[in-house]
């Protein structure tokens, strides 16, 4: 298990760049099993999550290059079901939540999958009902085996249907429409997730042969066709990280230039930031954040403590809430953080409590944070990541506090962020990797 020493107190300063989106990857990668031709993807973020789910696809025997940094191309023309009933493709597939969309490629094209009880974040409960029920209406059947705890999934025949989602599930949508566009007849997805994730998603399949229509809404319209092609596609840039920029470099008081951000993809992001006192200034496809001496959290019109909430798109993500969390104990004014979708995510806050925040966890789901200014620092101390967006809002934290902190299971970290001590390091944090 590696660890963050992290000396605080260090200004950044310069430019960053962040990585290709590692949710969009996720999809994408396991679009590629759709088509027996050659699919290009660019701009692939290096990171654990991202990386296992390649070797699994390798696994599987699908072609797989690397012709530069962050470009691939997959050839899945000879994919080998036999390594699916094996147990090493079960406990690597279980390990990795992502590779729960593998069932819906699988089924569109062949007509079998199967999928183990998934893995990933502890961050309560994560249901996989949306995607199962939406295959189901398509005409797969599933067959769970308790022995082995997986699903055995067959279709011998996908039919287009009407299908109302229970949620706007993100990788259930992956899910769902990767089935569809192989499905014979119209498929209508009503309540389906509208994430740049699952556009970018849409748009690929749609150069693949696909015919989607309603992109960027949450009404998809899904015209099946008897195969698809190869295609090539490049990522956006992940806004989960340049949310992630943006809050670190308000905190550590830094002047910093975040290159091609993406701005138009980042939706309500810098807005929800500029609530919080923070200035984010708009450079073409840039985002600048100039040096804070203090930030003021802003309050309702009614001068009620503002509360920042997170929704399905276009609402605010939930994997920026821990980021906006810890800038805000460093704020002047409350803020009321409310995470709707998670039971757990807020249990990492008795670590902040530990370094001097001011914050009160109401209940699994709110906290209170109540930010004194920059009058009154966070303290170094010794914590663990608990999942991938708590280690960065730590890792955020001990970059702002005063003195040298430790974080433990920075494995967690790495999932999500590709190098980032190096890339921190080069714009004048003091991180070492142990």
């Amino acid at each position: 298990m590696s660890s963050f020493v992290i000396e605080g107190g260090h200004k950044l300063c310069g430019e960053i760049t962040p990585q290709g989106a590692k949710n969009e990857a996720l999809e994408v990668i396991c679009a590629v099993l759709l088509t027996p031709e050659k699919v290009t993807l660019r701009n692939i973020p290096d990171i654990q999550d991202v990386n296992n789910l390649i070797c699994l696809l390798c696994d599987m025997q699908v072609k797989v290059e690397h012709p530069a940094r962050d470009t691939y191309t997959f050839q899945a023309d000879e994919v080998d079901f036999d390594y699916l009933l094996t147990d090493d493709f079960l406990r690597r597939s279980a390990s990795l939540r992502g590779s729960v969309m593998i069932a819906g490629p699988l089924i569109g094209r062949f007509g079998r999958a199967l999928i183990p009880k998934p893995g990933g974040d502890k961050i309560g409960r994560r249901r996989l009902d949306t995607h199962f029920t939406g295959i189901r209406k398509l005409g797969a059947t599933f067959i769970y085996n308790e022995h082995r705890q997986l699903y055995e999934v067959e279709a011998k025949h996908l039919k287009g249907t009407y299908m109302l989602l229970d949620e706007a599930s993100v990788t259930g949508t992956a899910n769902i429409l990767m089935a569809a566009v192989l499905a014979e007849g119209t498929t209508t997805l009503y309540n389906a997730a509208c994430e740049p994730y699952i556009q970018q998603l849409c748009r690929m399949l749609n150069q693949m042969g696909a015919r989607i229509s309603g992109i960027g809404s949450n009404l998809l319209t899904v015209e099946g066709v008897r195969t698809l092609g190869g295609t090539d596609h490049t990522l956006f840039p992940d806004m989960i990280e340049v949310g992630s920029f943006i809050g670190m470099a308000a905190m550590t008081g830094s002047d910093l230039l975040i290159k091609h951000a993406g701005y138009r993809q980042l939706g309500i992001i810098p807005d929800s930031f500029r609530r919080l006192g923070i200035i984010v200034e708009q450079k073409g496809d840039d985002v600048h954040i100039p040096a804070h001496t203090s930030y003021e959290i802003d309050t309702f019109i009614d001068g009620s403590i503002l509360t920042v909430a997170d929704a399905p798109w276009p609402g605010l993500t939930p994997d920026l809430l821990s980021v906006f969390l810890v800038v805000a104990t460093q704020a002047a004014g409350s803020v009321l953080i409310h995470q709707k979708m998670f039971e757990s995510r807020l249990f990492f806050v008795d670590k902040l409590i530990d370094m001097g925040a001011q914050i009160i966890l109401c209940d699994p789901h709110r906290a209170t944070v109540i930010g004194l200014g920059n009058r009154f620092p966070l303290r170094s101390s010794t914590m663990a990541s608990p999942d991938i967006r708590a280690g960065i809002a730590l890792l955020i934290a001990a970059l702002s506090a005063e003195g040298t902190s430790l974080i433990n299971n920075i494995d967690q970290i790495d999932r999500g962020y590709q190098d980032i001590d190096k890339r921190l390091n080069s714009i004048g944090a003091h991180i070492k990797r142990m």
